[in-house]
């Protein structure tokens, strides 16, 4: 930082903690800087994420690649010129998202936190694809179990859930 805040701060951790809390508040980061490396970015105009997990990494994105339009799909309808209603169903969960601010031709990436079931990924792509835009890629941070969501995607991270626990089957990065 410009006004040295940044050279004070290692003053507002003990000895042993200020390492313990950059790692904490870099995960974000890592997490943007890895799909970076990862994502196709090809053309992309917009990142579509979905509310309310995905906004963080695809403001995270966004300030890293510098494509602002950040398109979130949320689970409020607001009645704007445009909007396609988008009907979801997760292993969890029913109802109904709304995608604003992609228009036709417009070329997109589509980031996300979890694929478990593959519900709401299935209701952003068809709703894209309603709206006429190219879906570039797609990655999720995590991906739990099988999913076809009917075009390749990526994940950062791939997990088993049982009755043990959480356990990571693989890394790509």
């Amino acid at each position: 930082m410009p006004d040295g805040t940044a050279r004070r701060l290692p003053l507002l951790y003990p000895p042993g903690e200020r390492r313990r809390a950059s790692r904490r508040t870099g995960l974000l980061r890592e997490i943007a800087v890895e799909m970076v490396r990862v994502l196709d970015f090809t053309g992309v105009q917009k990142i579509v994420v979905a509310e309310a997990m995905g906004i963080h990494i695809g403001v995270a994105l966004s300030l890293i690649t510098d494509i602002p339009p950040l398109c979130i799909v949320r689970k409020r309808n607001y009645d704007l010129p445009g909007e396609v209603a988008l009907h979801q169903s997760t292993g969890y969960s029913k109802g109904e998202l709304y995608l604003n601010g992609v228009e036709s031709g417009d070329r997109v990436i589509i980031v996300d936190d979890v694929l478990s079931t593959g519900g709401t990924m299935k209701a952003l792509l068809e709703g894209l694809a309603i709206a006429g835009a190219e879906v570039q890629d797609v990655l999720v941070v995590i991906k739990r179990g099988e999913c076809d969501i009917g075009r390749p995607y990526k994940a950062l991270v791939e997990i088993e859930v049982d009755e043990s626990g959480v356990h990571v089957k693989d890394t790509f990065f």
